[in-house]
């Protein structure tokens, strides 16, 4: 069931711009897939949706494309208090016990040019398949979190 619904979700979101979990739910409801808002908020995250802005600046849910910049929400930019890359493998430092939360925030981003990454209590290390990859990925980490 739970893979139908998503299928449904990005089906839905192709189609159309969503612009609250509200209204998914609702699409959802017309579908046959009786949800609450958590059931609906959970599976927005487990699909890796994003939000961008249309012309006229309302924010809507979109799928993303391999190779977006990495959106680090609140839990990642929480959690971060140190980086730096050695070669194609990026050292992350984090507020004690929340390396595993933080890793498991950057492995929901599904960025393609992230081979894998190990977890630890307040590290952990995200292992890149270049390092012209680590090198931009850190770029982008600088922009959001400093």
């Amino acid at each position: 069931m739970k893979a139908k619904r998503h299928d449904a979700i990005i089906s839905i979101i192709k189609k159309e711009e969503i612009i609250t979990q509200e209204m998914l739910r609702d699409r959802l409801a017309e579908q046959g897939f009786n949800v609450t808002q958590a059931t609906v908020s959970r599976d927005i995250s487990y699909l890796g949706l994003i939000k961008l802005s249309s012309e006229d600046g309302i924010s809507y849910y979109a799928i993303p494309k391999t190779g977006d910049k990495p959106q680090f929400d609140d839990i990642f930019k929480t959690a971060v208090i140190g980086y730096e890359n050695i070669q194609n493998i990026v050292v992350i430092k984090c507020r004690t016990g929340l390396a595993n939360a933080a890793c498991a925030s950057l492995d929901d981003m599904n960025i393609s040019d992230i081979a894998g990454t190990v977890a630890g209590d307040d590290t952990f290390i995200a292992i890149f398949r270049s390092e012209k990859n680590a090198d931009d990925f850190i770029r982008e980490l600088k922009k959001q979190l400093d």
